[in-house]
């Protein structure tokens, strides 16, 4: 077998691979619930691969996704459930119907328009599934935000649904004016001494930051990325730094650490950003 630009070729490495008793032995082990985690961790892997603006690992972490698709849709074939090419006529079924706009009669040529057709459309065919399963649609405004989300992600979704009802603020300083608020009450906790009090009001703060992200119609995850991101860079600098003087962070002061990150900031600032790789 050899390498190849057809997707059949993926498709029959992977039978290969769940094939018993010449498949192999992890593969074969392996059920939905255990390889969802490694799922998560690729659709990461894409995202960190664009932020760096890596193109090349992205091709590679695509790859890894797709393998992560091929493999699901593999075990449900196994279980008679449905293949690979049922998920291809599911999605391309969804694509044409959630984009009345390009391929039907509907006109909507402006962003929120079209955001506005997708998001009842949704609402029709959850609607309609759970007619066919005989069972309630999902109830209430925050229905249909799955729990295993990351938190980040997970608070931007509620909080916006939320605000489809007039539940929000008004503008992006309301949102400060109630970051400063969560402050002021976790010092209160501090002050207290109650350190679990703090906690909870750490958890507000991040809620209320995560709100003040969507009203700048910024993605809150992909700003913590970023920022995650920074701090790894700088701080790389620092120890870059030290090891130019012999020395390692555990033998600097917390000044010096301190003096050597704002010369990190003050080079970055000077120094104008890459352009992604091509």
């Amino acid at each position: 077998m050899k390498p190849s630009r057809d997707i059949s070729g993926l498709l029959e490495i992977m039978a290969a691979l769940r094939t018993p008793p010449t498949g192999c032995p992890w593969d074969l082990e392996q059920n939905f619930a255990t390889i969802a985690p490694y799922t998560i961790e690729e659709a990461y892997e894409v995202a960190d691969a664009i932020a760096r603006g890596d193109l090349a690992d992205l091709r590679d972490e695509l790859g890894d996704l797709l393998l992560q698709v091929v493999f699901h849709a593999r075990m449900a074939q196994e279980q008679g459930a449905f293949a690979f090419g049922d998920v291809v006529e599911a999605i391309t079924e969804k694509m044409l119907r959630r984009h009345p706009h390009v391929f039907g009669d509907e006109d909507a040529r402006r962003p929120e328009a079209v955001k506005g057709l997708w998001e009842r459309i949704k609402a029709e065919e959850k609607a309609s599934k759970a007619l066919q399963k005989g069972t309630a649609a999902p109830d209430g405004a925050l229905a249909g935000v799955p729990a295993a989300l990351p938190a980040m992600i997970r608070a931007q979704k509620l909080q916006s649904k939320a605000g489809q009802v007039g539940f929000d603020w008004n503008d992006p300083q309301a949102v400060l004016a109630k970051i400063r608020e969560e402050t002021a009450e976790i010092a209160s906790a501090l002050a207290r001494g109650d350190h679990n009090a703090a906690g909870q009001e750490v958890g507000d703060l991040l809620f209320a930051a995560v709100n003040l992200a969507r009203h700048l119609d910024q993605d809150a995850e992909g700003l913590l990325r970023s920022t995650n991101q920074k701090f790894e860079r700088r701080f790389a600098a620092i120890e870059a730094a030290l090891a130019r003087q012999g020395r390692t962070p555990t033998q600097a002061s917390l000044k010096e650490m301190d003096a050597l990150w704002d010369a990190a900031k003050r080079d970055e600032a000077a120094t104008p950003p890459e352009h992604p790789t091509r």
